[in-house]
């Protein structure tokens, strides 16, 4: 049975739990509030254009550590591995030193956590409102990638990984197999 939103079962569990479905990676926005390594970790991080280069995540209304953050001129955002699931729980915990035992080199625009897939420098360029949460989009100012590290991935409400990206093999788009009804 499908519940849509005008129907009287809709509730935001069930809501949650579709969106639960959708596998995403997992970031860390990161900056230094006085002179202390400063972060939250972001599941809705997406890349919004290539020119200009602009990336996007959404921030909960109700997070204490985002106002932090969005004062601050630039901001380093880490791509978790598959290693980071501790990190991942330790920077979206409430009330702690979400830094202590996190490896993490300064970088120019914040910290860089250790042994992540990627690293992204960035300036927040504009801020929208969206219901609980506030869609912020950022120019990218520098970039880097390491080679055969697999991701951290969330997916129904718990961390996991994708296989290594040494096995992963892209298909192109003209090489992927014709599904029925499909011209």
């Amino acid at each position: 049975m499908m519940i849509t939103a005008a129907d009287e079962g809709f509730d935001q569990a069930l809501l949650r739990q579709a969106f639960g479905c959708f596998p995403s990676g997992v970031t860390a926005f990161c900056g230094m509030i006085d002179g202390k390594p400063e972060g939250m970790t972001a599941s809705s991080f997406t890349s919004v254009s290539i020119d200009p280069a602009l990336v996007s995540v959404c921030v909960a209304n109700t997070s204490s550590t985002w106002p932090k953050l969005a004062s601050l001129p630039t901001l380093g955002l880490s791509v978790l591995s598959s290693e980071h699931g501790t990190v991942a729980r330790s920077l979206a915990a409430k009330g702690v030193d979400r830094f202590a035992g996190i490896a993490h080199d300064p970088g120019p625009c914040g910290p860089i956590l250790k042994d992540a897939v990627g690293w992204i420098d960035c300036a927040i360029r504009e801020e929208h409102d969206a219901g609980d949460h506030t869609i912020v989009v950022a120019s990218v100012s520098r970039i880097e990638a390491a080679a055969d590290t697999a991701p951290l991935v969330f997916y129904r409400g718990v961390y996991g990984t994708f296989r290594a990206a040494a096995e992963f093999s892209p298909v192109a788009a003209d090489e992927q197999p014709r599904r029925a009804g499909r011209r």
